[in-house]
């Protein structure tokens, strides 16, 4: 599985892709097949939007607790907000939460790898 993430132009807040807009949490992002063509198709529509994200791309998801979360660590401190338990997007509680602090996975996302080689 994958999701589409980026940074909103405007604040720098981390947003997740969900039918045809960006949102601010992870638990609300569409979740697409590894080889479903949407996935390309939204991170193409989403690199179209200079003016409103920087740097869209794909992120590995694996499963944590019944629910989804990225495999890379960097992902997952990115969909949570700030490391400080008390503040941001952790603060909010939930079973999505829980299972972003509670996934393991690889240290890279291929989807991150990918966008690295390509430059």
């Amino acid at each position: 599985m994958k999701a589409l993430t980026a940074n909103r132009l405007v604040d720098g807040e981390v947003v997740f892709w969900r039918k045809g807009q960006w949102v601010e949490r992870f638990a609300d992002a569409d979740l697409f097949a590894d080889d479903d063509p949407a996935a390309e198709a939204a991170e193409a529509h989403g690199k179209n939007q200079p003016t409103v994200v920087v740097e869209p791309y794909l992120i590995d998801l694996t499963q944590s607790e019944g629910l989804w979360a990225p495999v890379s660590y960097r992902e997952r401190i990115r969909a949570l907000g700030p490391t400080n338990l008390n503040h941001g997007k952790q603060a909010e509680g939930g079973a999505a939460i829980e299972a972003l602090l509670h996934a393991h996975g690889a240290a890279r996302s291929t989807g991150r790898i990918d966008l690295i080689r390509r430059k």
